[in-house]
């Protein structure tokens, strides 16, 4: 390899934090044509992790390296998200997450590539699509390692969460997350409610905020929030909740403070 050569790639290695995904398309647009990438696999100082994806060699990448790669080299709004998001910040850890899995949130439209798709993360993914809240709503970053990747913050994470329920996401354990969540910003809060186009997910949400008894939620302003017409059974054989028009499993609705 020739001086130069050996230049670009350490400028590239120097700038760039470890335990991240580069890809193709990002490397191309960066000046490093398809024709170098390929020398810089063949000299292995790169490795392929699928088509269009690569990693440093001897580098450990996790999911959140590839969450990296699909939001700040090719703009993607998939990002983790539902009690993954809430786990990442330390708000799910009193809760039994045995199952290895990621959730990701993108918009409808958006699909993950093969590489991240295929690639063995040592961990289960699933990604959702929905546009049933703004795609850039409600995020917050965080940092992994030497980098940071967009999550979804507290807020937005237990709507997401209740988007789910309750099929995807019990919801006796959605209640349990909503608990810890007493600190959360009356203003972001408003604005995930007005702007969400889920009236399950609304009425949900301001059904456990108020079960829950947190404070903040006397700050949000009901007028101002959208939250349909009619009622909403989200189980069959449940209780009714005239204040908010939902029919919720029993055992939710009969559920004291304590747990019992």
């Amino acid at each position: 390899m020739t001086t130069e050569k050996k230049s670009k790639i350490n400028t590239l290695l120097s700038s760039l934090p470890s335990g991240i995904v580069l890809t193709s398309t990002w490397l191309t647009k960066q000046g490093y044509s398809l024709d170098l990438q390929k020398q810089y696999k063949k000299s292995q100082w790169f490795n392929s992790i699928g088509t269009g994806a690569l990693i440093r060699d001897g580098d450990r990448v996790d999911y959140l390296g590839g969450i990296y790669a699909l939001q700040s080299q090719l703009g993607f709004s998939i990002h983790p998200g539902a009690k993954t998001a809430l786990s990442l910040q330390g708000k799910a850890h009193y809760l039994e997450l045995a199952e290895k899995k990621a959730i990701l949130f993108g918009l409808l439209g958006e699909k993950l590539p093969m590489w991240f798709d295929k690639y063995d993360w040592g961990i289960n993914i699933d990604c959702k699509l929905s546009s049933f809240l703004p795609p850039e709503l409600g995020l917050v970053e965080i940092e992994h390692k030497n980098f940071s990747v967009k999550v979804s913050g507290p807020a937005r994470a237990m709507m997401e969460c209740l988007y789910l329920a309750p099929r995807g996401q019990p919801l006796l354990e959605a209640y349990e997350l909503m608990e810890g969540l007493n600190n959360l910003r009356p203003a972001s809060v408003q604005k995930l409610l007005e702007n969400c186009s889920s009236v399950k997910v609304k009425r949900l949400f301001l059904y456990m905020a108020d079960k829950a008894g947190h404070e903040w939620l006397s700050y949000i302003n009901l007028k101002k929030i959208d939250l349909g017409t009619g009622k909403r059974s989200i189980v069959e054989g449940g209780i009714y909740i005239p204040e908010f028009r939902i029919t919720v499993p029993k055992e939710l609705e009969l559920r004291d403070d304590k747990g019992l």
